[in-house]
């Protein structure tokens, strides 16, 4: 029923959709379709929706959106770690969701940077949109670049997570959970740092927010 309702109004939206009943459906779906993004339950049979987000992610930077009935800290942030862009409790809303998914696509869309910077061994390169530290390619998601290419724009000034959600997502706390950018300054650290603990570039100014160390 959910299903039904949900393709209904995504449809009436001007969106077309593919649908998938459990988790092998759901990544042989989007191995087929290559979606521009997925909207995955949680509580999928025979392969979850945690676990069908974690392979997505092994090789796609594709936007995706959870529905769970998990209201947990601790649930919304696995989901976070492992790479969802936003996520929906239910129940909820089919028009609440549609204008999720024109947001999260809306976000999702690149920016590009105005300038390359170079930071002692570090450069972050505006044109190809790709990071390099000891001349050794970063991997980075089209997020992950944005908010580094962000904060190193203004480097040692503090902003805020609802600064970031505002800047590099365009969004805000009342959209998107504001563990979205810890989660990605987390990621990013993990990419760039050799001692996450103890961060070079990205550093977190405790009660305030993060910034760029040149």
């Amino acid at each position: 029923m959910v299903l039904e309702v949900v393709t209904a109004y995504l449809e009436r939206d001007g969106f077309q959709v593919a649908t998938a009943t459990s988790g092998a459906e759901a990544l042989a779906a989007i191995a087929e379709a290559r979606p521009d993004l997925v909207v995955l339950d949680v509580m999928l049979p025979e392969i979850d929706g945690f676990d069908v987000l974690g392979r997505i992610r092994r090789t796609s930077d594709t936007p995706v959106i959870l529905l769970t009935a998990r209201t947990e800290e601790p649930d919304r942030v696995l989901g976070l770690e492992l790479g969802a862009d936003d996520y929906v409790v239910k129940p909820f809303s089919p028009r609440e969701l549609a204008a999720r998914v024109r947001s999260v696509l809306r976000r999702s869309q690149p920016r590009r940077a105005e300038a390359t910077a170079e930071f002692g061994e570090l450069k972050i390169d505006g044109v190809t949109r790709e990071v390099t530290l000891s001349g050794e390619v970063v991997p980075t998601t089209p997020k992950e670049f944005d908010l580094l290419a962000y904060l190193s724009s203004s480097p040692r000034q503090v902003f805020s997570r609802s600064q970031l959600l505002e800047q590099v997502w365009d969004s805000s706390a009342d959209f998107q959970d504001p563990s979205t950018v810890t989660v990605h300054v987390r990621r990013l650290r993990q990419k760039l740092e050799a001692d996450a603990e103890n961060p070079r570039w990205l550093h977190t100014v405790w009660g305030v927010g993060y910034r760029f160390e040149p």
